[in-house]
């Protein structure tokens, strides 16, 4: 009888240790399978990340994976730690790496969802500011939705190239960051290796973009029909930087 008492407890302790407070099963290392021969896309995640900022690039992204001859993308969540991100909207995320691991794959293509934070505290998150700076060393594309440009600009990506934010954040961008080449009034500007959109329902758009600098426009419009999309690039107010990587 004792030994039985003394089994349930161990696989009580066990099976608790393995729970967040939450309720939820946090991995101690991910289930993510990285192809070979991919892209790989990470995905900036935290507290207070949007949700359509993160499911519109991911949702596209994520799609090439279905398409015949082209080199589709690895799509992957990537955060401070393993623990349960929270969206702004209530969403419970589990990264499928942490910045922090060696373990985190190459990154090929970053993408900067906003967050609720990216005006203020975020700015300030040393670390992650500069997980951000060693990615861009090696990518191919940095890119980022909404006020995720702030984040790019803090690390000090975008001095030498044209950018874009949410529309009533372009103010605010303007007085924090001011040597900055700002556009209004448009959906997403490229420049450089750097893609940065207006957010919202709009970070379809800019993802879509770079499907198509990628795969080019048959495949990019293939991939919006699945999400009820008629993507022409020709009706997307956008701006194209000198040294717009790509094209």
């Amino acid at each position: 009888m004792h030994r039985v008492i003394l089994f349930i407890l161990i696989l009580t302790t066990f099976y608790s240790c393995m729970s967040t407070n939450n309720g939820i099963n946090t991995p101690a290392t991910t289930n993510q399978t990285i192809v070979a021969d991919r892209y790989n896309v990470g995905f900036l995640i935290m507290d207070g990340v949007y949700n359509t900022e993160l499911t519109a690039p991911f949702d596209i992204f994520q799609h090439t994976q279905y398409r015949q001859g082209i080199k589709p993308m690895n799509t992957f969540l990537v955060a401070k730690t393993m623990d349960v991100v929270t969206s702004f909207e209530g969403i419970r995320l589990l990264p499928d790496f942490s910045y922090r691991d060696n373990d985190l794959p190459r990154i090929d293509i970053l993408v900067v969802p906003s967050a609720e934070h990216h005006l203020d505290t975020d700015l300030e998150d040393e670390e992650m500011i500069q997980f951000v700076k060693d990615v861009d060393k090696s990518a191919l594309f940095m890119t980022s939705h909404c006020d995720g440009a702030f984040i790019l600009a803090k690390a000090g990506l975008l001095n030498d190239v044209s950018s874009t934010t949410f529309p009533s954040d372009v103010d605010l961008y303007k007085k924090t960051f001011a040597d900055l080449d700002v556009i209004s009034d448009v959906l997403f500007v490229h420049d450089g290796k750097y893609i940065t959109s207006a957010g919202g329902a709009k970070s379809f758009d800019a993802s879509l973009y770079l499907a198509e600098i990628l795969y080019g426009a048959e495949i990019a419009r293939s991939i919006s029909k699945g999400s009820v999309i008629d993507w022409d690039l020709n009706k997307v107010a956008h701006h194209i930087g000198s040294t717009a990587k790509g094209r």
